[in-house]
């Protein structure tokens, strides 16, 4: 009778082992829970890019005002008859160059 106490004991104490320190043991689910939590807010950030990059989409779409602006941002485009003047910032008054 002793002896199979003692059996069932080593048993437990090898499957509460297996259970805290094992694969698929609690540090193991509490390392997929902080994972999946970084995932979620990476999603997040990605899910808001993407409903921007969205409403970017249809704003091309729908109009000419926003395709024009992105010309003249991104590619330096100006109208046909239309003046660019690019102001460039000189130095303060009374400063000299460094030589």
């Amino acid at each position: 009778m002793r002896s199979l106490i003692l059996i069932l004991l080593v048993v437990l104490l090898a499957l509460q082992v297996k259970m805290w320190f094992g694969e698929g043991g609690y540090s193991d689910v509490k390392r997929l829970a902080v994972r999946v939590e970084e995932q979620a807010r990476e999603n997040e950030v990605l899910a808001q890019r993407n409903r921007e990059l969205q409403a970017e989409v249809e704003d091309l779409r729908q109009g000419l005002h926003a395709v024009e602006e992105r010309a003249r941002s991104e590619l330096g485009m100006v109208k046909e008859n239309e003046q660019f003047y690019q102001v460039v910032p000189g130095n303060p008054a009374g400063e000299k160059e460094k030589e």
